[in-house]
């Protein structure tokens, strides 16, 4: 029986095993393999990591964990069951685990636009995030792939990297026209026409192809679309949703399920690498303090059923 059972091993997942293992907690975290991040060459925003490799932050995050006995294992968990005051958690070989607690940490995946190219160039030149990836290509020739009110505040937010900024609707504009106004009295010149695909070399964007045979010179990407839990577990287990997708918890990362806790990307909008860990320290301990009241409340029956006996 462990303490608790952590599903999903990325920032979240690992940084809520370190403040566990640092409390003497038996520990297992289960990881698919499968960080939102793992096409970006570099991450961004993290104070002393900057520009490093995700996998191997990931990988730095797990040897951190040995010396706690904090045991990480690849495994996909399928099922998360609760009987008799304890999780049994299932993975897709079907092989059970138990704890008192679960922590879900198993992040969002984005919905990729369907434009031939796109694929290869994720993570290099094109992009979700301009906090995350702006400063790289600052000054350079840049799209927001967007379209309503999504495009409008996409299109304006990469300006702050570079003024050579257009908008990409891949179709009719959706777009309000007080909006459009705006963005093209910003110098932002919006492309309504749909894309036929993206050219590049190694995966660095060269041009945006058109389908009426336009063509324009891009050097990176910036996209909005729509995002989706990487795991049905919460929704399994009853969790509620808000309107944006994410799991709703309250500021201890609890989500109204007894012993369920959910920290990361899964669970905010700000989804940046070290939001989620510092989520999932949050989280930890958060699980730690209902554990100890868990002993201390297992103390108290005992003396009482002692009390009576005698």
């Amino acid at each position: 029986m462990y303490d608790v059972i952590i599903i999903g091993g990325g920032p979240a997942g690992l940084s809520a095993g370190l403040i566990l293992g640092r409390s003497r907690r038996k520990v297992l975290i289960c990881d698919s393999g499968e960080p939102r991040n793992k096409r970006a060459e570099q991450m961004h925003g993290y104070l002393t990591r900057d520009g490093l490799n995700p996998l191997d932050f990931i990988q730095l995050g797990r040897e951190e964990l040995l010396k706690y006995d904090v045991l990480v294992e690849s495994r996909k968990i399928v099922e998360v069951n609760y009987a008799d005051k304890h999780f049994e958690v299932i993975d897709s070989s079907d092989e059970k685990f138990y704890s008192k607690k679960i922590l879900i940490a198993t992040g969002i995946a984005d919905n990729l636009p369907d434009i031939p190219g796109l694929e290869s160039m994720y993570g290099k030149s094109v992009f979700h995030c301009p906090y995350c990836d702006g400063w790289e290509v600052r000054d350079k020739k840049l799209a927001a792939l967007a379209n309503g009110k999504a495009a409008y505040v996409l299109g304006f937010s990469i300006k702050t990297w570079s003024s050579d900024v257009i908008i990409c609707t891949d179709g009719i504009s959706s777009m309000r026209k007080i909006d459009t106004e705006k963005l093209l009295s910003a110098g932002i010149k919006i492309y309504t026409q749909k894309i036929e695909r993206l050219e590049g070399t190694n995966g660095y964007l060269k041009k945006v192809i058109f389908k009426n045979g336009e063509d324009i010179e891009r050097d990176a990407i910036f996209f909005s679309s729509d995002q989706y839990q990487r795991s049905t577990l919460a929704e399994k287990l009853g969790c509620k949703f808000n309107s944006s997708g994410s799991i709703k918890t309250n500021n201890k990362q609890e989500t109204g399920i007894e012993g369920v806790f959910v920290a990361g990307d899964a669970a905010r909008d700000m989804k940046f690498v070290i939001v989620a860990a510092a989520e999932g320290a949050r989280a930890a301990v958060a699980i730690n303090i209902a554990l100890q009241e868990d002993e201390r409340n297992q103390v108290k029956k005992y003396l009482h059923k002692k009390k009576a006996l005698h």
